[in-house]
């Protein structure tokens, strides 16, 4: 053998070496790899109660670990809502509901668990699983459906109705037992049902020939196994059931598999991240505030103070004292300061014009340091009232374009129509008609204004109002008609849309020919339009004609097809067609917005939050980008609002639900980055 034959040899046992390191190597990575993507198999047991207990809850813990040692998983059982975190959860194949009731998580572990079935996760419920978390939507579709109501402990006859399941596979085609038998509602359309009860066969059934008892399906991402069996000790050691739910628990580990790459659901940030600090208080009927930039919080009280609150010294001074008419809901209600202030010392107010003659002002300041120049006044417009009652509105925006956002009430007495519409058409009843200016095209009553200040003191009407300017018997200033009470609002720096609130009539009920309970209105307007009122209500709830010298109802109004016929209508019959609320509600729990809950009424809209506004400056966390404030005078309570695309409602989480606040009545955020609101409960000005 030559030399270069030696070497050829050795080179190709180097050649093979490499080659079988190589394959070694791929062989640790994707070990390595599956390792990290399937995890044991461990199954979570949640049985926490704020409702009813059942007593069987401990033998079905002990039923699980059983199923789990005898099948190869280890099970884990707590009622510690605090379990539900991501990184506690990712640990978990599955989680148990066990005969859990009522509110059993807040928002913050809301929003884990749904990030954990968005990543894959799987979950299982028993029985009273679905007597839990009724006002959390997203929690109804992946249960089911939500308890109704049960009658006695007795035997029925179950129907096998699917056999091609790991649940029910080895079951005869009819199941005789005895259990606490649910009455459901609410229930998901797009569930598989595995077996339904024979109605026939027990007292007390009321979902007729399909009623379900046993389901599975896949939802948001991850996997669903529901019984409603599991409220005796009787059915737990009851071994077909424990092979039955072995089926379903089977089921919901599925691949075993999370990636949380996959979860939609933006984790929220926990109150702990804020603190409520009280910058003033004993303040007299606080009503709005602005920023000087950089200097401080302008704010004005209803009986004519504007004061500031000044950064540096961590003092409230009154600036000035303004002359103004006090009475009903009117006085000093609003203020803005112009978008360039730091150029042209320009801020506005709405008042109530001192004197006989019943009219309200938005007028034009100098305010130069601490001083606000009251000869220097440009009033920009004057909207004439009856000052008898009711209904002021005043509240100033600026819009990112620099135009001026200005709400006005409907100034309309409320309490000669039985909560409902006031349309009272008899001679010298104008005052209890809110056609005369919530419906009327040619009034600034019941509105939103919109306007561009000019530098002499006057002003222009922007493109895109709701009348073009020379549009016969309207006013181009009119953005939205149709507003009861529009007391406070905010424009979206980004997108310029609009949203309100707006404080709705008292009918305690419906009544068929009158029309709706009386709602309040949490509003959006991504354009100029007409929001109804006195002609509907919410989403486009309607009323009916009413006559009130007869007492006797007419037809009902059609939301698309609006005529003013008021001798009180100084406009146009024809109107826009109505548009919906962005949420609406009433006294008690609303159906369609459950976490609005219940109380008093009366809505108001806060800022849209983007970080942008805020460059270099600690602020709120990313959570909040895009997220709308709203916040109820009346319930004492700041939820946050999440859109999506379309910037449609996608569901609403609370802002620091356990902090108090008494009567929020104005908040915005500060060019520091920190929120700061008025509240008129404890006639304060805090800083979050």
């Amino acid at each position: 053998m030559g030399f270069a034959e030696i070497r050829t040899s050795k080179s190709l046992n180097e050649n093979i070496m490499i080659k079988l390191l190589k394959s070694i190597l791929i062989l640790i990575v994707i070990s390595i790899l599956s390792s990290c993507n399937t995890k044991e198999e461990k199954v979570l047991v949640f049985s926490k109660t704020t409702g009813f207990r059942h007593s069987s809850i401990e033998t079905g813990i002990e039923v699980v670990k059983k199923i789990g040692f005898e099948n190869g998983f280890k099970v884990d059982a707590t009622e510690d809502a605090s379990f539900f975190t991501e990184e506690i959860l990712k640990q978990y194949s599955t989680i148990i509901f066990l005969n859990t009731t009522n509110d059993v998580l807040n928002e913050v572990q809301q929003a884990e668990m749904e990030r954990y079935i968005q990543a894959g996760g799987g979950f299982v419920g028993i029985h009273a699983a679905t007597d839990t978390e009724y006002q959390w939507p997203w929690y109804n579709k992946l249960v089911g459906a939500y308890f109704k109501s049960h009658p006695r402990v007795q035997d029925a006859t179950l129907h096998i109705i699917d056999k091609n399941h790991l649940s029910t596979d080895f079951l005869r085609d009819t199941w005789v037992k005895a259990d606490e038998w649910y009455n459901l509602k609410s229930i998901n359309p797009d569930l598989n049902i595995l077996i339904k009860i024979d109605e026939k066969t027990y007292e007390g059934g009321e979902n007729g020939d399909d009623h379900p008892i046993s389901w599975y399906h896949e939802y948001d991402g991850g996997r669903a196994f529901y019984t409603v069996m599991g409220h005796t000790n009787e059915t737990f050691n009851d071994s077909v059931f424990q092979e039955h739910l072995l089926g379903g628990i089977k089921y919901a580990i599925g691949k075993n598999n999370l990636n949380y790459k996959l979860a939609k659901t933006e984790r929220i940030t926990p109150e702990s991240r804020f603190t409520k600090e009280v910058l003033d208080f004993n303040l007299k009927e606080p009503m709005e505030l602005d920023e000087l930039p950089g200097k401080g919080i302008l704010f004005v009280e209803r009986q004519g103070a504007v004061k500031v609150y000044d950064f540096k010294t961590e003092k409230t001074k009154t600036i000035a004292e303004l002359e103004i008419f006090k009475g009903n809901e009117d006085g000093l209600l609003g203020v803005a300061v112009d978008p360039d202030y730091q150029n042209n010392n320009w801020i506005y107010i709405f008042y109530s014009a001192p004197g006989d003659e019943p009219k309200q002002h938005i007028s034009r300041f100098d305010l130069i340091g601490d001083e606000l120049d009251l000869e220097s006044e440009k009033v920009l417009i004057v909207i004439p009232t009856i000052r008898k009652c009711c209904h002021s509105g005043g509240s100033l925006e600026f819009g990112p374009d620099g135009n001026l956002f200005i709400t006005v009430g409907d100034n309309t007495n409320p309490f000669e129509s039985s909560g409902f519409a006031p349309i009272d058409e008899r001679e010298g009843r104008a005052l209890w008609d809110a056609q005369k200016s919530a419906a009327n095209t040619n009034d600034l009553r019941g509105k939103i204004l919109r306007i561009k200040p000019n530098d002499d003191g006057t002003y222009s009407n922007p493109e895109g109002n709701l009348f073009p300017e020379g549009t016969p018997n309207t006013r181009p200033e009119i953005y939205i008609m149709g507003c009861r009470n529009p007391f406070r609002h905010s424009i979206d720096s980004k997108t310029g849309f609009v949203y309100w609130g707006d404080v709705g009539p008292d009918a305690g009920g419906g009544i068929p020919d009158r029309g709706p309970h009386g709602m309040g209105e949490f509003d959006q307007a991504k354009k100029a339009g007409n929001f109804g009122w006195p002609y509907t209500r919410g989403n486009n709830q309607v009323y009916n004609k009413f006559d009130f010298a007869t007492e006797s109802s007419g037809e009902k109004f059609d939301p698309n097809n609006l005529v003013n016929n008021s001798p009180n209508n100084t406009g146009l019959k024809n109107l826009p067609p109505a548009q919906e609320s962005f949420a609406w509600y009433s006294y008690i729990e609303s159906e369609e917005f459950p976490w609005i809950g219940s109380g008093g009424v009366n809505p108001m809209a806060g800022p849209v939050f983007h970080a942008s506004n805020f460059k270099g400056k600690e602020t709120f966390p990313a959570y909040f980008e895009n997220k709308l404030f709203l916040y109820e005078w009346m319930r004492d309570w700041i939820y946050v609002v999440s859109f999506d695309e379309n910037y449609n409602m996608v569901k609403a989480d609370p802002f620091m639900p356990n902090t108090e606040f008494s009567h929020p009545m104005d908040m915005i955020f500060g060019s520091d980055g920190n929120m700061y609101i008025l509240e008129y409960g404890q006639n304060g000005l805090l800083k979050i």
